[in-house]
């Protein structure tokens, strides 16, 4: 494991500086949407309270900041893909983080009952969280690697 976090010390510290700044836009958007136009009192898009909109409008835009710092930076030297399907590829693998991230917001805010601002914005960072995750192993394996059916098993052999 050591090995394998020395060798991908930049790639990773790459991921995370974008990953960061599409935190703070993320949770910009969807504080700006949930305060503004989603907010409880408008009547914007009709009378349901729209927090889970705000996130999945506030998550699509964080992504595609992020696929364009991934691919010209963070994953530079790795893309194999055309771009466009290599977009296409890094939309389905945001779409499974998305699901991710608003699933966590919606079992708080809907479920659990936790419905403040504060609350929102707790459960929007855990699922970020949880989508960060699946961001990296998804890119890793599907949208980024030389070879994507043998990305992490190769990575796991160099490390052995």
């Amino acid at each position: 494991m050591r090995v394998w976090l020395r060798s991908h010390a930049a790639e990773l510290g790459r991921f995370g500086v974008v990953g960061f700044a599409g935190v703070v836009l993320n949770l910009a958007i969807f504080n700006w949407l949930r305060l503004g136009p989603l907010s409880e009192d408008s009547t914007f898009l009709g009378q349901q309270d729209r927090v889970v909109t705000a996130k999945v409008i506030a998550t699509i835009v964080s992504v595609i900041f992020a696929w364009a710092a991934h691919r010209w930076w963070t994953f530079r030297g790795q893309r194999t893909h055309h771009p466009a399907r290599e977009l296409i590829i890094f939309g389905m693998v945001n779409l499974v983080a998305i699901v991710a991230e608003a699933g966590v917001l919606a079992l708080s805010h809907y479920a659990l009952k936790y419905t403040s601002l504060e609350a929102d914005n707790l459960a929007s960072v855990l699922g970020i969280g949880v989508g960060t995750v699946l961001r990296y192993v998804g890119y890793k394996v599907f949208v980024f690697a030389d070879n994507p059916a043998s990305a992490l098993v190769s990575d796991d052999a160099d490390a052995g």
